[in-house]
């Protein structure tokens, strides 16, 4: 979950947003989906959210140089605060 540095709405919003589809690319990644918070009881606006067949494949995604460009040239420098949350079926 996270906030963007950009106002609702804005061009820039949207770039961000469009722009993290090359995340649903990277081999490994399974059901990506951009969300937008609905609940005024979670202070973020946004969620990416994407599965993994096993932990194997999760960590290719994160060292894939797309997520890795990613996260440097779009997410820190767009993101004002965020929580990861990593979850395994139990």
């Amino acid at each position: 979950m996270f906030r963007l540095r950009h106002a609702s709405g804005s061009a820039e919003e949207a770039s961000f947003l469009a722009d993290a589809t090359v995340l649903a690319t990277i081999p490994g990644v399974e059901r990506f989906e951009r969300l937008i918070q609905v609940s005024p009881k979670n202070d973020f606006r946004f969620s990416f959210s994407m599965e993994f067949a096993d932990q194997q494949a999760y960590d290719g995604y994160n060292s894939h140089p797309a997520h890795v460009a990613f996260v440097a040239d779009r997410w820190v420098p767009e993101v004002e605060d965020a929580l990861e949350a990593d979850f395994e079926v139990v």
